[in-house]
């Protein structure tokens, strides 16, 4: 085979590589956001619809306090999988961040919105509420969580109640296989008994899944949503 025929031949397929390459880039940066955008959207409105109509059953919420708090609450009705139940706002993340939270941590569940692990405790109950999230693509929700700071608000709303968690520590790196951060009182946060805590995990690094980030916050106040939102959503 002439030497200018195999080096046409190998300039063509180092073209289409990188015209495949290319494509697959696009969909990782683009269509999984948009996709993502739409899906979101479609999740928070129908929270909406179903809050708007009073269909759905929620806790009473505790009483304004740090992690700790020992007041009881009630069990709530158990979330359904693959469904959305509450939206969670983090200002930190900018003005325009809110994502649906949904019941489960599958591969289609975490398309839609951040997900549940359905395991932990419920929103605003005693014990460990914890939340998966991509760090990129389908949105980028968790883009910015090596940002999070100790005091940072995390507010959820599942429709009746305000719920304000406090970060109270910088985003902890850890392997996929420690589910020890996920626990009631999650290894490694520095909680020393049991409370009403917030854990947030997502992938590690940007691109990539080889590690964990997790953020831990405890409950500090709750209140109903006819009062406002809270002045914690707007610092």
């Amino acid at each position: 085979m002439p030497v200018r025929l195999i080096v046409r031949t190998f300039s063509e397929l180092c073209i289409t590589v990188g015209a495949v390459i290319m494509l697959f880039v696009v969909y990782l940066l683009l269509w999984t956001g948009v996709k993502a955008q739409t899906a979101m959207d479609g999740e928070i409105d129908r929270l909406l619809e179903q809050w708007g109509q009073g269909s759905i059953t929620v806790p009473e919420p505790p009483a304004p306090g740090p992690g700790r708090a020992t007041s009881p609450i009630p069990t709530p009705t158990a979330y359904k999988s693959g469904e959305p139940f509450a939206v969670m706002y983090i200002p930190r993340f900018g003005k325009g961040w809110d994502w649906p939270v949904l019941e489960g941590t599958g591969v289609g569940t975490l398309k839609k919105g951040l997900g549940h692990y359905a395991a932990t405790a419920a929103l605003g109950q005693r014990g460990n509420f914890a939340v998966a999230g991509h760090r990129r693509t389908y949105g980028d929700p968790f883009k910015d969580f090596p940002k999070l700071r100790p005091g940072d608000a995390v507010l959820l709303t599942d429709g009746t109640t305000w719920f304000t968690y406090r970060i109270d520590a910088k985003p902890y790196r850890t392997v996929p296989g420690d589910v020890g951060v996920v626990d009631p009182v999650p290894r490694k946060s520095g909680y020393d008994g049991p409370g009403r805590y917030l854990t947030l995990t997502t992938c590690d690094p940007e691109w990539g899944s080889s590690h964990r980030l997790v953020a831990w916050a405890h409950l500090d106040a709750a209140q109903p949503v006819t009062d406002g939102k809270p002045a914690a959503f707007h610092s």
